[in-house]
């Protein structure tokens, strides 16, 4: 059975890059009384285990799955969707969390990983996006949700080749929510900037730093107004808008690297 219930709450959730701090903690705020299922789909079952156990001790009716999925493998995504609906369930949520940073790479002297950061980034992530589209225009209803970045927005130097990657995605997702208009499936494009977690320790904070739990809270509320593009904070909608208008040669001068 999909759809939500007679309260308004999702029933099936479903997060793939299920390790995710960010990803954790949306789907942590998403979990309510009357959610029946919630699937992590990654490809470290071990360190998605701990979240899983968490999840199952709130409530005794809530079921909690773990299913192995390496989120590169771009021709495995539909596969992958069919497989968490196996038993007959919708999905009423995915949050889609999965990322490869690729900080410190040298990619002068190792341009091959180019292809590995894009591999997850953009070409498995769209492959995904559209195999849960599809699944959930077959159920009639349906919300995605994307982490994207403030990277995207306009890429700089410093780690180009994440930037471009969320650059592509972002923008094919607000392209396939178009798309998508009238079939009862939605895409949320979330534009985080720097966030302190796991993926970024270690590295020099931005302004306007925010942390995993912030940019959750920031998601429910915009899964609930059924919004299309959310930053987090709020406040780099503003300064993002700014930056897009800049000439190169300004641009190229700001102190972001």
């Amino acid at each position: 059975m999909n759809m939500k219930n007679g309260v308004g709450v999702p029933q099936n959730i479903v997060l793939f890059g299920g390790t995710s701090e960010i990803g954790q903690a949306i789907v942590s705020r998403l979990v309510r009384p009357g959610v029946a299922n919630v699937s992590l789909v990654c490809r470290d079952v071990d360190g998605a285990s701990g979240f899983a156990e968490s999840l199952g001790d709130r409530s005794e009716d809530l079921a909690v799955s773990i299913v192995r999925f390496d989120g590169a493998d771009h021709t495995a995504t539909r596969s992958i969707v069919e497989e968490v609906c196996s038993d007959g369930r919708d999905i009423d949520v995915a949050v889609i969390a999965q990322g490869l940073l690729g900080e410190g790479t040298d990619y002068y002297s190792a341009p091959e990983r180019v292809s590995d950061i894009m591999s997850v980034n953009a070409t498995a992530t769209m492959s995904l996006l559209y195999s849960l589209a599809d699944r959930m225009r077959r159920q009639g209803y349906g919300r995605i949700v994307l982490l994207s970045s403030v990277a995207g927005v306009r890429v700089r130097k410093g780690n180009p080749v994440y930037g471009a990657s969320k650059a592509a995605v972002d923008s094919f997702a607000l392209a396939l929510d178009h798309e998508l208009e009238g079939s009862g499936v939605s895409v949320l494009v979330v534009r985080p900037g720097f966030v302190e977690s796991k993926m970024t320790f270690g590295m020099k904070k931005a302004p306007f730093s925010t942390t995993p739990g912030a940019v959750a809270d920031v998601v429910v509320r915009a899964v609930s107004a059924n919004d299309t593009v959310v930053y987090a904070p709020g406040i780099l909608r503003y300064v993002f808008g700014i930056f897009r208008l800049l000439p190169q040669a300004v641009w190229r001068r700001l102190p972001l690297s």
